[in-house]
């Protein structure tokens, strides 16, 4: 508390404020002090409130204050949560209310100052719905949001421009230094005149001076086109390369496809260009503008601190558990519709994304493939330049071709069969859909047939008559079926355990006598494990004895140990206080005066008395202070009167001194003009 209060002091001392404070004056100011000492400072943050507290009534101060600090996103501190409390506290003056919002004004002056400038011009007048009806109230509304938004936008530009470190001041100065740079130019130029004029044929010089110039431009330009014209030939003869290259897989392509297939391939790349510019590069530009609105919202809005974020977090979590519970809500209802169509909607979204993703794919692969047709012409024409061939020659190359030829002809092959099988599956669903039309335009004719005979649903008992009795049947061979599978797999497995008994039966008899060795083994294993058992038992009861017998040992030593370390450090402390007392007592009972002023008593007594006599000297201080503070402050009053009085004698003789000179000119005026 201490420290806020001395950073407040050091702050009101500062400019603007100037108050001269010490912590003992401000703690003692009033509350209506206070009050107007934090309508000084609101004040100084938005100058609407530099008010005299004293000509207003104390509810319209509190409401003006009030107000002022919900722009500013006050929050009081945990010791005033009760709202009531702050608004009482800030009406009477109180101290726990006043001081923390000074340290909180004080702490961010220049902050909040943009904050309540930009207040001025962005809360938003609210206009009820009934007045937006008229047609004049709503362009008027209409012109306010759009000035609001231009003055949003012409303030992030100031931002912008002053955050960009061009001061006008920098400007002036290099204007400033070029101007002196000239003056110094012109001089030289005229001084070089002078010099130039005392010299022969100098006319005739300075027209070769500045041919040369003028070729030298000329010769520095026709470089500099030779030079882009160098440029222009390499990047003609790069387009020319890749030129070639698609020449040749067009020629490739030809020779080794059919017309279909090119139909297809076109058709493909039709489909992927029509679907990017139909439906993921809108749907892009969407997101960007979208993202890009949002982002300019938030750079419009007034700087947030760390609590408005809190704050915004919390709400974005609620309405996080608001949409869990309402989805768990709607998960619990389970409407037979939505059921039905959910499947749909998913294998929908399922496709969509997928199709997504294969896009981005094909696109990201068209980049690398661009990327990669570049990097090979730039080593084709690293190669060319160094004289070295990058093409294969001989059985290699040969090698090369027909291995691609036989790759080639493999894709083309499975590329015909899938283009046959997507051919055939479009025809197959189109068949699947007019046949689903059909049948239900057979069923709406045959329940209409149904309701007119009075046997409504006749056709779906049939149905369900037919598929039961179909179902039966597939049951019924299903068992045939099985007990055939069963006995053919008991006859098998009959057969394997003949075969593996006849396999097992040595094995068994070695088996036979290998248990009668392992009965014998473990009958003399249980005997010594008996004995270890017996043996370990009793080494181990000895054991634990024994490591008890010493833990007590070692937790005595210890005791003792530290007893020990305890009663010698008891025994030199209570030497040296022995010591002290002997010094002191040999310094208090000394007949020397320097020695017996060594002793802390008479220190003690020393200090003593001269604290009470600083302490007398003090209170006679503070008692003439007080008596004489009433005739100080009243003559201090006549000594103001005094001087406003001789101020205003004084202005009075100016005025009549200045008055008489007019006086004597206009008198001296009239004299001429009689004499003339």
């Amino acid at each position: 508390m201490s420290d806020q209060i001395q950073f407040i002091v050091e702050k009101l001392n500062q400019e603007p404020f100037r108050k001269n404070y010490n912590l003992i004056t401000f703690d003692s100011l009033e509350s209506v002090q206070l009050l107007q000492l934090l309508s000084d400072v609101l004040g100084e943050i938005d100058p609407k409130h530099v008010v005299d507290i004293r000509e207003e009534l104390p509810e319209q101060t509190a409401k003006r204050m009030l107000t002022l600090l919900g722009i500013l996103k006050y929050k009081p501190p945990g010791s005033v949560t009760d709202l009531s409390g702050f608004r009482q506290g800030l009406v009477t003056g109180s101290k726990p209310v006043i001081h923390p919002l000074l340290h909180w004004l004080l702490q961010r002056t220049n902050e909040l100052k943009k904050r309540a400038y930009l207040a001025r011009f962005l809360v938003k007048l609210e206009v009820p719905a009934e007045f937006l009806q008229d047609d004049t109230v709503a362009d008027i509304n209409k012109q306010y949001e759009e000035l609001m938004e231009a003055f949003k936008n012409l303030h992030k530009e100031c931002e912008q421009l002053k955050t960009s470190g061009l001061s006008t001041a920098e400007i002036r100065r290099d204007i400033s230094a070029m101007e002196e740079e000239k003056d110094q130019l012109i001089k030289r130029v005229e001084r070089l005149k002078k010099r130039v004029e005392t010299v022969q044929n100098h006319q005739r010089m300075l027209e070769i001076a500045r041919q040369l110039r003028l070729e030298k431009e000329r010769e520095e330009s026709l470089a500099q086109q030779k030079q882009e014209q160098k440029n222009q030939l390499f990047h003609a003869e790069q387009r020319l390369q890749r030129a070639q290259l698609q020449l040749k897989e067009m020629h490739q392509a030809v020779v080794d496809s059919k017309p279909e297939s090119l139909m297809k391939k076109l058709e493909e790349e039709i489909n992927f260009n029509s679907y990017l510019v139909t439906e993921k590069i809108p749907r892009e530009i969407e997101n960007k503008k979208n993202s890009e609105y949002l982002l300019q919202r938030v750079v419009a809005e007034p700087a947030m601190s760390q609590s408005d974020l809190s704050e915004i977090e919390a709400k974005i979590m609620e309405v996080r558990t608001e949409i869990n519970q309402l989805t768990e809500k709607r998960m619990m209802k389970h409407e037979p519709a939505e059921s039905k169509f959910s499947m749909y909607r998913q294998q929908a979204s399922i496709i969509s994304r997928r199709k997504e993703a294969k896009a981005e794919e094909l696109q990201a692969a068209k980049e690398e493939l661009s990327s990669t047709e570049k990097q090979m012409m730039q080593k084709s024409n690293q190669a060319q330049e160094l004289g070295g061939s990058e093409v294969p020659r001989g059985d290699e190359f040969k090698h090369y071709v027909n291995k691609l030829r036989s790759k080639n002809t493999f894709y083309k092959k499975k590329r015909l069969e899938i283009a046959e099988i997507t051919a055939e599956y479009g025809i197959l669903q189109r068949t699947e859909e007019l046949l689903k039309q059909r049948h239900e335009a057979v069923q709406q004719q045959l329940q209409a047939i149904e309701d007119k005979k009075g046997i409504s649903g006749y056709s779906y008992t049939q149905e369900e008559l037919e598929r039961v009795s179909a179902v039966k049947s597939e049951v019924d061979e299903m068992k045939v079926r099985t007990l055939d599978n069963i006995s053919e797999m008991v006859k098998k497995m009959n057969a394997m355990i003949a075969e593996k008994k006849a396999s097992l039966a040595p094995v068994i008899k070695e088996l036979r006598q290998l248990r009668q060795k392992c009965q014998e083994l473990t009958q003399e294993w249980d005997e010594k494990k008996i004995q270890y058992d017996s043996c370990a038992a009793g080494l181990e009861s000895n054991r634990a004895v024994l490591e008890q017998e010493v833990k007590g040992l070692l937790e005595e030593c210890a005791q003792e140990e530290s007893n020990y370390r305890y009663i010698h450090c008891m025994k030199r402390n209570l030497e040296v206080q022995l010591q002290r007392a002997k010094e002191e007592m040999k310094a208090y009972v000394s007949s020397d005066p320097q020695e017996r002023r060594k002793a802390i008593r008479e220190q003690y007594t020393r200090m003593i008395l001269e604290q009470e006599n600083l302490g007398k000297k003090l209170r006679e201080k503070q008692k003439v202070v007080r008596e004489s503070h009433g005739p100080n402050m009243k003559q201090m009053k006549m000594w103001q009167d005094f001087e406003k009085l001789m101020e205003c004698k004084r202005e009075c003789f100016l005025k009549q001194q200045n008055q008489t000179a007019i006086g004597q000119v206009i008198q001296e005026g009239g004299k001429d003009r009689l004499v003339l």
